[in-house]
């Protein structure tokens, strides 16, 4: 079966309000996903360039097609984490950008063709990488050790029932290798209460942390959140969509510190750190979906979109 990369971009008018956008300016959509967002801000654009990433050589054909029409969009296959040496190098030679976009976790694309193994639902090879690369949930699956394969559970999937879980996966993969998203599926519902196994999405949370294991997405996330900031001009922004609490934490506390001035003590009379803040929130409580919007796409319903301009 084919499937095509399509995107229903989430938050499409709070992402282009957030971001302000100035014709003539440089934008970097770090997450061109199958194109939705860039589509909106490039036909936003006039002397204005737009840069799309992303580390997923099928977004990036995909994306390629439908933004076919604009010819001030360059399209770079890398994690966005790796922005600021790319913007570095001659073909770009980028010195600093208006605004910049990144739009987190799995793509509708790679949700629905099970052959990327990102589902539970379907039969597919274990696999969850999204840059086609590297190790892949096989590997962390049959290779790590018990208490690391627990910890990332616990951790990046915040699983209460992780040791019983990693038990399980443990005792099956003695027998063989755990090689297709469902044979996994059936160990963390083998491995839970049974009424945990009566709600909807048992597995997910175990198919979450994997995937953010494989990935190395809270490492990269840093990086990128620190390459766009840095790159923006005064007055510039850069929105973040989230889609669940971990992403969500780790973003509201980096704006947070860089909107924090002074942390001398409060008895001191004067600031001795000389520490000011480098931005503001452009919205301080995240923006979610509307009712309208999520009774359109109803995968927006986690999504949440923090902005930050740069002073």
């Amino acid at each position: 079966m084919m499937f095509m990369f399509s995107h229903v971009p989430v938050l499409l008018e709070p992402v282009i309000a957030g971001l302000n956008i100035d014709p003539d300016a440089i934008y970097v959509d770090m997450t061109v996903g199958g194109g939705g967002h860039a589509a909106a801000i490039a036909s936003r654009l006039k002397e204005g360039r737009l840069i799309c990433f992303d580390q997923d050589p099928e977004a990036i054909s995909a994306a390629g097609e439908r933004l076919s029409e604009y010819t001030n969009i360059t399209f770079v296959n890398k994690n966005f984490s790796e922005m600021a040496d790319e913007l570095d190098k001659p073909y770009l030679n980028i010195e600093t950008i208006h605004g910049a976009l990144m739009d987190l976790g799995v793509s509708s694309y790679q949700l629905d063709n099970k052959d990327r193994g990102f589902s539970f639902h379907e039969d597919a090879p274990l696999d969850m990488r999204m840059s086609g690369s590297g190790p892949s949930a096989a590997d962390v699956v049959n290779e790590y050790p018990a208490a690391e394969l627990e910890q990332i559970l616990f951790r990046y999937g915040e699983e209460k029932y992780a040791r019983g879980i990693v038990r399980g996966i443990v005792t099956a993969r003695e027998k063989e290798e755990v090689k297709t998203t469902l044979q996994l599926a059936e160990i963390v519902k083998r491995n839970v209460p049974l009424s945990y196994r009566r709600d909807k999405h048992p597995c997910r949370k175990t198919f979450q942390a994997i995937r953010i294991e494989v990935n190395r997405e809270f490492d990269a996330l840093k990086a990128g959140l620190s390459a766009a900031f840095s790159r923006l001009d005064t007055g510039g922004r850069l929105a973040v969509i989230t889609f669940h609490s971990l992403e969500d934490a780790i973003v509201k506390e980096t704006f947070r510190e860089y909107c924090t001035g002074c942390t001398c003590p409060p008895d001191f009379p004067i600031c001795v750190c000389g520490k000011k803040p480098r931005g503001r929130l452009v919205n301080r409580k995240p923006i979610v979906a509307s009712d309208t919007e999520l009774s359109e796409n109803p995968r927006a319903r986690s999504a949440k979109l923090r902005v930050i301009e740069k002073i």
